[in-house]
């Protein structure tokens, strides 16, 4: 039992440090600091930012150094690597001891998903931001932070605290609910890489009218070859336009169906179910708040930021919903 409490403990820490590491990252993309080291993984060829460069460094003729950027872009690496020796830990501890062998094949399969996203983090830098790149680092480092939540749900759950209610009535509305948020998350790392987000400086009309031009064809082409720099976008106007409004009618399905899905599980008669659907539901109001606050007021950093980690809580209420509605074994 001991070990067990310790195992847990070690994942609710692993969840805060990985909330805190996706927050870090929207801001170090938001602040155009992603290639504030152009090397990986040490910074220049240091593991710590210098105060300059020597003129031979074959870095300086990639990119000068910037310190303030280059400080976001390390303490995001480190804060990333700490979460990765976290999971290192949680994995060795369930091997190591017999009576964690349940948790082995889960905690493997967390470790294996942390290196990969590691090599995600190193090809962001290496292949200068490409978009599909940035996408994917951002829907894996939610993904890590989803499991580690379902991990938490269901030992505390053996454990009588937050017990699963399982609701399996409302099961088939959460896993739509979900992919439909994946989906729209996706939508979001995809606008933001490729420097869409104010595509339309107006809102609720873009561009001062309801339908655009657009381009759907140049914007949602997922790879470019290799050797192009995407820092501050490569996309004319009318493709990221079509990215920014692909978003725009994404968020609209999205807070249809979380919206619905939330008001089930308030009037569930549960009391945990109601209670997490408050919560997904305010969280819910929250982000779609957030995203037309990033249109009127020109994308400001704090609220850029905000709305990446919203998205991430948003997730991890309805990871919440999915436990409930599965029982127990």
């Amino acid at each position: 039992m001991k070990l067990n409490t310790t195992l847990l403990n070690l994942a609710r820490l692993a969840i805060v440090l990985a909330l805190i590491v996706i927050v870090i990252g929207a801001y170090t993309r938001l602040s155009d600091a992603g290639l504030g080291c152009p090397d990986w993984p040490g910074c220049y060829g240091k593991l710590i930012v210098p105060d300059y460069v020597d003129s031979e460094n074959e870095n300086l003729a990639v990119r000068p150094l910037e310190q303030a950027k280059a400080w976001k872009e390390m303490v995001h690496r480190y804060a990333a690597s700490s979460l990765g020796l976290l999971i290192l830990i949680m994995a060795l501890l369930a091997w190591i001891n017999s009576s964690l062998s349940n948790m082995r094949g889960f905690t493997s399969a967390l470790l294996v998903l942390v290196i990969f996203q590691g090599m995600l983090g190193m090809w962001t830098v290496t292949l200068l931001l490409k978009p599909v790149i940035v996408m994917s680092h951002l829907i894996g480092g939610l993904t890590i932070l989803s499991l580690l939540c379902w991990m938490v749900l269901r030992k505390q759950s053996q454990q009588g605290i937050f017990v699963s209610e399982g609701n399996k009535n409302l099961l088939p509305l959460v896993v739509v609910a979900l992919c439909v948020l994946i989906l729209q998350i996706s939508l979001g790392g995809w606008t933001s890489s490729n420097y869409a987000a104010l595509a339309c400086p107006d809102f609720p009309t873009c561009q001062g009218v309801w339908w655009p031009n657009m381009d759907f064809n140049e914007g949602f082409i997922l790879w470019r070859g290799l050797g192009v720099d995407y820092e501050g976008g490569v996309l004319h106007g009318s493709a990221r336009t079509a990215i920014h409004m692909a978003h725009r009618i994404g968020a609209i399905v999205t807070f249809i169906t979380i919206f619905y899905v939330a008001i089930q599980a308030i009037r569930s008669g549960m009391s945990k179910l109601r209670l997490t659907g408050i919560v997904a539901l305010v969280l819910l109001l929250t982000q779609v708040s957030l995203g037309i606050a990033n249109i009127i007021f020109h994308l400001p950093l704090s609220v850029a930021v905000a709305h990446n980690g919203v998205a991430a809580l948003l997730l991890l209420s309805l990871v919440t919903l999915l436990h409930h509605c599965i029982p127990e074994k």
